[in-house]
């Protein structure tokens, strides 16, 4: 499997920490975030990374080039400091070439704890162009966003509606050709797998274990405890 990282962005909600530092090599546990997310990916059997990167990119491709990396190789796809958006960094990866014809996508300040291998198997059983992960939320971590059926997502939408009792979990599969005629320029993906849903071709996946980020002080402290409470007990 391949894995594609959007790990460019600014990271404006943990400033000023992030004025300095990628939100993705922010330490957990005395070590970078991308060290514990990269390990994870590699044990749930992706061998190939694919990094978008922008905001202090330059350090992200530093630090896999002083540490072992788990997965087999890493490829590089920057947007400088023109960032693009999500959507417009895998468009951006479309036309550097470095896509495989299906691939995950995750975000640089995501850990998701959950097993990969039945998310792409069932993606490639769905015959869709894309699937998203979903969690029943219920409202519990942030404003509920998908509407979710019998393995479809009827509706993702960020305006929330009282319809919706599930949230984009954050782990994305894609077809390659998805993005041969995507824009260009700026754009943001939510905004894509917003018309995949409307057009039934956003295929679903549910997860029951809850996601951890980076991406908020709170979540920091929240994935640094659970981390903490999988480590072997040392006597």
């Amino acid at each position: 499997m391949q894995c594609v990282i959007l790990a460019g962005g600014l990271g404006t909600r943990m400033r000023p920490l992030t004025d300095t530092c990628p939100k993705t090599l922010l330490p957990v546990r005395g070590r970078p975030f991308a060290h514990h997310q990269l390990h994870w990916l590699a044990a749930q059997g992706v061998n190939e990374v694919v990094y978008c990167i922008g905001h202090r990119g330059d350090l992200i491709r530093r630090y896999w080039a002083m540490e072992p990396c788990p997965v087999r190789s890493i490829r590089w796809v920057d947007e400088g400091d023109r960032l693009r958006g999500t959507g417009g960094a895998l468009r951006l990866a479309f036309e550097q070439g470095v896509l495989d014809e299906s691939f995950l996508v995750i975000y640089g300040d995501s850990f998701l704890p959950v097993r990969f291998a039945p998310v792409w198997q069932a993606f490639e059983a769905s015959r869709q162009p894309a699937l998203m992960t979903v969690l029943r939320n219920e409202g519990r971590w942030d404003s509920s966003n998908a509407i979710y059926q019998n393995g479809r997502v009827a509706l993702y939408d960020k305006n929330h509606t009282p319809e919706m009792s599930y949230i984009d979990y954050g782990l994305l599969a894609f077809t390659r050709q998805l993005f041969a005629g995507a824009p260009s320029e700026a754009f943001d993906l939510a905004a894509l797998l917003h018309q995949l849903s409307l057009d039934g071709q956003l295929a679903g996946f549910e997860v029951s274990e809850r996601f951890y980020e980076v991406g908020s002080a709170a979540g920091l402290l929240e994935l640094d405890r659970y981390l903490a409470d999988r480590e072997p007990v040392r006597v």
